[in-house]
């Protein structure tokens, strides 16, 4: 296949890249490089795959996107504003990256005569703050009272924040090209994805992030009490997901997933995942609580059934697992 990869730089990104380059196919790689470290990613690539196209370009640049997406088989739309503190800071860039990129890409295939799949990165945070929903207080977490698996994709979209407002939007667009005009799209509503090559920072990427600021001695603050629920995706459970809907794409064409590590896979921010990462440490972690921020969920968990039911799909990385390969591969790469 010829694939390529918006944002290819980035974290899922980089890896999603060595995955299929490793299985012999061509990947373009089209990036902006404007976020921090992901520099790093594209000489890892280089050095290691020196076949790599890269085209270091923005998806706002609808002609230059264009001609990237022509005769491309599979397109991974990655690139994008990531962060919500960021969107609530300057909201037009954010508009900018996630919805009107996404549009470019989407009239770029509509426009091309290769027509190639997309499969686009979408976030759980198109559901928005779930205020509706009975949430129980426990020792260590929150759980829902009624959704013992999670949200499902019958969920009623409630964006909230600009992050939300401009995935959601983009959410939508995407399948809504697959409606009106029969292009094979997928959206997948993520969870908290991590794994190697995964650059953290504060607002964005936490189980990285923690990991990163303790090896470098810096604090970590907890915003809210620690009971706030993810459930957590090993990055290579993700690229397996969307190879499982490619392969199925007259099944999985035109419809929306929610993907990430399920109900199985769910952790407390810190009150469950702090004991766990001081075992990997092997000391005791001190850490600083704050307000909680704006559009915070108190838990979302992935119902990740109608994923296992359409395309077979479903995680195979425990928490502790995939967390030691995160953990290993910051202590390689502490430079």
């Amino acid at each position: 296949m010829k694939i390529l990869i918006t944002g290819g730089a980035g974290f899922i990104g980089v890896n999603t890249a060595v995955h299929f380059l490793r299985k012999g196919h061509a990947v373009s790689i089209y990036d902006n490089l404007s976020r921090k470290n992901v520099k790093n990613n594209l000489a890892f690539l280089i050095k290691n795959f020196p076949k790599t196209e890269i085209l270091k370009r923005d998806v706002r640049d609808f002609e230059s996107l264009s001609k990237a997406v022509e005769g491309k088989d599979v397109v991974f739309h990655f690139a994008g504003q990531v962060a919500v503190t960021s969107s609530v800071e300057n909201p037009r860039e954010d508009f900018d990256n996630n919805a009107l990129g996404t549009l470019n890409l989407l009239e770029s295939v509509r426009l091309s005569k290769s027509k190639p799949i997309i499969l686009y990165s979408s976030t759980n945070k198109a559901y928005g703050g779930l205020e509706d929903l009975k949430i129980i207080e426990k020792k260590t977490r929150y759980a829902f009272k009624d959704l013992p698996l999670g949200i499902s994709e019958n969920r009623n979209l409630d964006f909230h924040s600009p992050y939300g407002c401009s995935k959601g939007a983009a959410d939508q667009y995407v399948r809504d090209y697959a409606r009106i005009y029969g292009l094979k799209t997928v959206v997948f509503r993520q969870s908290c994805i991590y794994g190697p090559h995964q650059y953290g920072v504060e607002d964005q990427g936490w189980l990285a992030w923690f990991i990163i600021a303790l090896h470098l001695g810096k604090k970590l603050t907890i915003y809210g009490n620690g009971k706030q629920v993810r459930d957590v995706l090993f990055i290579q459970d993700l690229i397996d997901a969307f190879e499982l809907a490619i392969k199925n794409i007259n099944r999985t064409k035109g419809k929306i997933y929610n993907i990430g590590g399920g109900f199985s896979n769910s952790i407390s921010v810190w009150l469950e995942f702090g004991p766990m990462l001081e075992k990997l440490m092997k000391k005791k972690i001190n850490v600083n609580f704050a307000n909680w921020r704006p559009g915070d969920q108190r838990i979302f968990i992935s119902d990740i059934r109608k994923a296992k039911k359409d395309f077979g799909w479903e995680p195979s990385t425990s928490i502790y697992e995939g967390l030691k390969m995160l953990y290993d591969w910051v202590r390689k790469n502490m430079g």
